[in-house]
């Protein structure tokens, strides 16, 4: 500036634009409760959340209990402008009302043994009809369900014994108006918490036949995006070809199962947008374990799915 002093005015402009930055970059940390040093540093201004709103975004608890609360992480959900947090066991459905939140995927049975046994099949029926009721109840949409291990079962047993299970109870979700959705789950990442080794249904058309031979609207696909790309990829045009199955979405980064930013290998952007064009109107679930600041990671992964 050639030696002179900046103008008082100028100053004046410069500081409040500073702060205006910082303080944009540390809203979200603020409205939580918790640091956000890098926020405050870097003097970045930053979305606060979701603006768009084409799609329907979830936090799936289990992610994030180990830094927040259920309560915390409600008020994390609202600040961002996601409409449910899912996987929350029923009891404690009522503080989600209290946020004008949803539960969009309920528990049921376990995902080791499931379905494709016939020994575990009337657990596992049990387990949905509750789960359904509780959905029903509350107005909630979606029960997971799961193939089950393989235990030495061939595969197109295991698909016969899953078909002969859900009819079972799939009239009765039919009735509650409520979906059961099958989970694919990768079952080659040798690490508990990222893959589940033995796992049958472990492909997309492997799922999607059970989907099919049950024969029901109501009978929907959990497609887990990091586990499609895992075992199978070609996530967008699978996307087009199964959208009238899929009930749910759930996504994390390949291959760590953490952040679904730019550091992994899935251009989730570029997956939302064709998930909007599909006309999808259910729910994009968070289910990512964060290296990063959590607060911020979840804010980042919200803002890139607002398309």
């Amino acid at each position: 500036m050639n030696g002179k002093k900046p103008h008082n005015g100028l100053k004046t402009q410069i500081s409040r634009r500073n702060v205006l930055k910082t303080a944009a970059g540390t809203g979200i940390a603020a409205a939580i409760g918790l640091t956000c040093n890098s926020c405050a540093t870097t003097g970045k201004a930053v979305k606060k959340g979701i603006t768009n709103g084409r799609i329907n975004q979830s936090i799936a608890y289990w992610c994030f209990q180990k830094y927040w609360d259920l309560e915390k992480t409600c008020r994390v959900a609202r600040y961002l402008g996601c409409k449910s947090i899912e996987l929350v066991e029923s009891k404690y459905w009522p503080v989600l009302k209290k946020y004008d939140l949803i539960c969009a995927m309920n528990l049921s049975h376990g995902y080791d043994k499931g379905m494709n046994n016939p020994w575990y099949q009337n657990t596992c029926v049990e387990k949905l009809r509750q789960s359904i009721d509780e959905c029903s109840i509350y107005e909630f949409p979606n029960v997971i369900t799961f193939t089950g291990f393989r235990e030495d079962i061939p595969d197109d047993v295991g698909l016969r014994n899953c078909v002969n299970g859900y009819k079972k109870i799939i009239g009765y979700a039919e009735k509650k108006n409520v979906n059961i959705c099958l989970k694919i789950i990768n079952s080659r990442v040798d690490n508990e918490i990222k893959a589940y080794n033995g796992y049958q249904g472990d492909h997309v058309d492997y799922c999607i036949e059970i989907i099919r031979q049950v024969g029901s609207p109501r009978m929907k696909l959990l497609f887990d995006i990091y586990n499609v790309q895992i075992m199978d990829g070609d996530i967008i045009s699978r996307i087009r070809q199964y959208k009238d199955y899929i009930g749910h979405y759930q996504i994390a980064g390949v291959p760590d199962h953490d952040e679904p930013d730019e550091n992994q290998e899935i251009n989730y952007k570029s997956i939302m947008e064709e998930i909007v064009k599909t006309g999808y109107t259910g729910y994009v679930g968070h289910e990512f374990n964060p290296k990063n600041n959590p607060a911020i990671s979840l804010r980042n992964a919200v803002i890139m799915c607002d398309v």
